[in-house]
């Protein structure tokens, strides 16, 4: 379980190693080296999703390490509560950007024709927050 602190509350995840292990592991290894501290959730988008951990309050972008390959394949859906990579429109670009679905988001999960977006955990307490 991971416990990010925010001035509006503290928001408790657990991480899915099992179905998204290289997710799992790069946001955990952030998370321990301290690079989410004092970063905002920079996208808010009422009824879609809040999007965090790449930028300061004075919206600098922070220095990320190489990009990860994309596990959007592993059967996990984005909907409300689910924690997902955040990416640019190359799938294999995730770095340490993530987003909260605050709905079912079902259409940035995996198709045949489609290359979603990577679910790595889920929001246990906190989702008021």
């Amino acid at each position: 379980m991971i416990v990010l602190n925010t001035n509006h509350g503290a928001i408790t995840l657990e991480l899915d190693f099992d179905k998204a292990p290289l997710s799992a592991a790069n946001f955990l290894d952030y998370a321990k080296s301290g690079f989410y501290d004092g970063t905002i959730f920079h996208r808010v988008i009422p009824d879609f999703m809040v999007q965090g951990g790449g930028f300061l309050p004075d919206m600098s972008e922070k220095e990320t390490r190489d990009p990860i390959a994309s596990e959007s394949r592993n059967r996990l859906h984005n909907t409300r509560g689910t924690v997902a990579m955040a990416r640019t429109n190359d799938p294999d670009s995730a770095t340490s950007q993530f987003f909260v679905n605050v709905r079912n988001n079902l259409r940035l999960d995996w198709t045949p024709s489609n290359p979603g977006y990577t679910v790595f955990g889920e929001v246990i307490s906190g989702m008021s927050v």
